[in-house]
Protein backbone atom coordinates (compact mmCIF):
# COMPACT_ATOMS: atom_id res chain seq x y z
CA UNK A 1 0.00 0.00 0.00
CA UNK A 2 1.02 3.56 -0.70
CA UNK A 3 2.45 5.64 2.12
CA UNK A 4 -0.09 8.10 3.54
CA UNK A 5 -3.09 5.97 2.52
CA UNK A 6 -4.22 5.64 6.14
CA UNK A 7 -4.72 9.41 6.40
CA UNK A 8 -6.79 9.42 3.24
CA UNK A 9 -9.37 7.11 4.80
CA UNK A 10 -10.41 9.79 7.27
CA UNK A 11 -12.63 12.68 6.30
CA UNK A 12 -13.35 15.97 8.05
CA UNK A 13 -16.97 17.11 8.35
CA UNK A 14 -17.48 20.75 9.34
CA UNK A 15 -20.61 22.81 9.99
CA UNK A 16 -22.42 20.25 12.14
CA UNK A 17 -25.35 21.56 14.18
CA UNK A 18 -25.72 21.10 17.94
CA UNK A 19 -28.53 18.59 17.46
CA UNK A 20 -26.25 16.15 15.61
CA UNK A 21 -24.45 13.30 17.40
CA UNK A 22 -22.23 10.37 16.37
CA UNK A 23 -25.28 8.23 15.50
CA UNK A 24 -26.68 10.82 13.08
CA UNK A 25 -23.29 11.19 11.39
CA UNK A 26 -22.89 7.42 11.15
CA UNK A 27 -26.37 7.01 9.63
CA UNK A 28 -25.72 9.68 6.97
CA UNK A 29 -22.21 8.58 6.03
CA UNK A 30 -22.42 4.75 6.20
CA UNK A 31 -24.03 4.72 2.73
CA UNK A 32 -20.57 5.39 1.24
CA UNK A 33 -18.77 2.42 2.84
CA UNK A 34 -17.74 0.64 6.01
CA UNK A 35 -17.08 3.11 8.79
CA UNK A 36 -14.37 2.21 11.27
CA UNK A 37 -14.79 5.20 13.57
CA UNK A 38 -16.80 8.41 14.08
CA UNK A 39 -15.22 11.12 16.25
CA UNK A 40 -17.15 14.16 17.41
CA UNK A 41 -14.70 16.24 19.51
CA UNK A 42 -16.40 17.74 22.57
CA UNK A 43 -16.39 21.47 23.19
CA UNK A 44 -14.67 22.76 26.33
CA UNK A 45 -17.16 22.59 29.22
CA UNK A 46 -19.19 25.73 29.87
CA UNK A 47 -18.81 26.62 33.58
CA UNK A 48 -22.23 28.31 33.64
CA UNK A 49 -23.91 25.17 32.24
CA UNK A 50 -21.91 22.19 33.58
CA UNK A 51 -24.51 19.59 32.57
CA UNK A 52 -24.64 20.75 28.95
CA UNK A 53 -22.36 18.70 26.71
CA UNK A 54 -21.71 20.19 23.30
CA UNK A 55 -19.42 19.31 20.45
CA UNK A 56 -17.15 21.65 18.52
CA UNK A 57 -19.18 21.66 15.28
CA UNK A 58 -17.04 19.21 13.34
CA UNK A 59 -16.39 15.47 13.15
CA UNK A 60 -14.03 12.93 11.68
CA UNK A 61 -15.18 9.73 10.00
CA UNK A 62 -12.68 6.98 9.23
CA UNK A 63 -13.61 4.54 6.46
CA UNK A 64 -12.11 1.12 5.79
CA UNK A 65 -11.00 2.23 2.32
CA UNK A 66 -9.78 5.49 0.74
CA UNK A 67 -12.28 5.02 -2.11
CA UNK A 68 -15.19 5.08 0.35
CA UNK A 69 -13.81 8.23 1.97
CA UNK A 70 -13.54 9.93 -1.42
CA UNK A 71 -17.11 8.89 -2.29
CA UNK A 72 -18.35 10.48 0.94
CA UNK A 73 -16.47 13.70 0.13
CA UNK A 74 -17.79 13.80 -3.44
CA UNK A 75 -21.38 13.21 -2.35
CA UNK A 76 -21.67 15.09 0.95
CA UNK A 77 -19.53 18.23 0.53
CA UNK A 78 -21.82 21.30 0.53
CA UNK A 79 -24.89 19.13 1.22
CA UNK A 80 -27.27 19.84 4.09
CA UNK A 81 -27.61 17.90 7.32
CA UNK A 82 -30.51 19.03 9.51
CA UNK A 83 -30.58 22.48 7.89
CA UNK A 84 -26.82 23.15 8.04
CA UNK A 85 -24.48 23.08 5.04
CA UNK A 86 -21.62 20.65 5.57
CA UNK A 87 -18.03 21.11 4.51
CA UNK A 88 -16.57 17.66 3.83
CA UNK A 89 -12.96 17.07 2.79
CA UNK A 90 -9.86 14.99 3.51
CA UNK A 91 -8.83 15.17 7.14
CA UNK A 92 -5.35 16.61 7.48
CA UNK A 93 -2.97 15.03 9.97
CA UNK A 94 -2.90 16.92 13.23
CA UNK A 95 0.10 19.20 13.40
CA UNK A 96 2.39 18.30 16.23
CA UNK A 97 2.13 20.62 19.17
CA UNK A 98 5.86 21.30 19.10
CA UNK A 99 7.45 22.03 15.69
CA UNK A 100 10.91 20.50 15.11
CA UNK A 101 12.69 23.77 16.01
CA UNK A 102 10.25 24.54 18.77
CA UNK A 103 7.88 27.45 18.64
CA UNK A 104 10.59 30.09 18.36
CA UNK A 105 10.74 33.22 16.30
CA UNK A 106 13.32 33.06 13.50
CA UNK A 107 15.40 35.87 15.05
CA UNK A 108 15.90 33.72 18.14
CA UNK A 109 18.17 31.35 16.22
CA UNK A 110 21.90 32.04 16.49
CA UNK A 111 22.43 31.53 12.73
CA UNK A 112 19.87 34.19 11.85
CA UNK A 113 21.29 36.65 14.39
CA UNK A 114 24.85 36.20 13.15
CA UNK A 115 23.81 36.75 9.55
CA UNK A 116 21.32 39.61 9.88
CA UNK A 117 21.59 41.34 13.26
CA UNK A 118 23.70 44.52 13.51
CA UNK A 119 24.99 46.31 16.59
CA UNK A 120 22.43 48.83 17.82
CA UNK A 121 24.43 51.86 16.63
CA UNK A 122 24.38 50.45 13.06
CA UNK A 123 20.83 49.11 13.08
CA UNK A 124 19.11 52.29 11.94
CA UNK A 125 16.83 52.30 15.00
CA UNK A 126 16.14 55.52 16.95
CA UNK A 127 18.94 54.93 19.44
CA UNK A 128 21.31 54.08 16.60
CA UNK A 129 20.59 57.30 14.69
CA UNK A 130 20.95 59.49 17.76
CA UNK A 131 24.18 57.79 18.80
CA UNK A 132 25.66 58.48 15.36
CA UNK A 133 24.85 62.21 15.52
CA UNK A 134 26.12 63.08 18.98
CA UNK A 135 27.81 61.58 22.03
CA UNK A 136 25.25 60.02 24.39
CA UNK A 137 24.94 62.99 26.81
CA UNK A 138 24.16 65.46 24.05
CA UNK A 139 21.89 63.10 22.08
CA UNK A 140 18.72 63.91 24.00
CA UNK A 141 19.34 67.67 23.93
CA UNK A 142 19.94 67.58 20.20
CA UNK A 143 16.78 65.52 19.61
CA UNK A 144 14.75 67.97 21.72
CA UNK A 145 16.24 71.00 19.93
CA UNK A 146 15.43 69.58 16.49
CA UNK A 147 11.70 69.22 17.11
CA UNK A 148 10.83 72.96 17.50
CA UNK A 149 12.96 73.84 14.43
CA UNK A 150 10.95 71.48 12.29
CA UNK A 151 7.72 73.20 13.29
CA UNK A 152 8.99 76.80 12.72
CA UNK A 153 9.36 76.42 8.94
Amino acid sequence: MEEGTKGKKTIFIGGIGDDVDETVIYEHFVAFGDIIEVQLPPAPPNPSKPTEIKHRGFAFVTYSSPTDAQDAIDNMDLNELRGRVLKVNQAKPMKSLQPPDGNRAIWESEEWLQEFAKPLAQSGGVQGRTAQRAPSGEAEEQANNEEPDAMEE
